[in-house]
């Protein structure tokens, strides 16, 4: 995301990658998928969802092995991590922390001037959390401005 006095969209998509490879290469796959997109857009920031832990514990660690290997390929580049919970992102984009999945896709579409939503929903949900964050990073810098 671009940011000056309004967000745009610079770019947008998901790594896709089958079950079938193993998880070392799959892991790999991401660290090099983001660092090639983190050096084609030079971001000063990046901004990672907390993953949410539900019942599927193998769902969870798969979750927070591809979180870290995100959290790794950007501090590798220099750059400052922030983290969100998703209720968090919910409530900083919709005004609600148990906003639905498309209640947060139609705020994001509205938010950044889309004519429809980016699929798959994985990447409206990045989107949301950049979104989040510079809105939050927006909140701070008025605080700071007023002490």
């Amino acid at each position: 995301m671009d940011v000056d006095d309004e967000m745009r969209m610079v770019d947008c998509g998901v790594l896709r990658l089958s079950s079938q490879i193993p998880v070392e290469e799959r892991l790999q796959r991401i660290y090099r998928g983001l660092t090639e997109v983190i050096a084609k857009h030079r971001p000063s920031e990046a901004a990672i969802e907390e993953p949410f832990v539900g019942r599927n514990v193998r769902s969870a660690f798969s979750i927070g092995r591809a979180q870290a290997v995100a959290i790794l390929s950007a501090v590798s580049q220099g750059l400052p991590v922030y983290y969100y919970s998703p209720a968090r992102v919910k409530q900083q984009i919709t005004s609600y922390g148990r906003s639905d999945k498309q209640q947060v896709r139609e705020m994001v579409r509205i938010q950044l001037n889309l004519s429809s939503a980016p699929e798959p929903t994985d990447a409206t949900d990045a989107l949301a959390v950049a979104i989040c964050h510079i809105q939050q990073g927006r909140v701070n810098q008025w605080l700071a401005e007023r002490t």
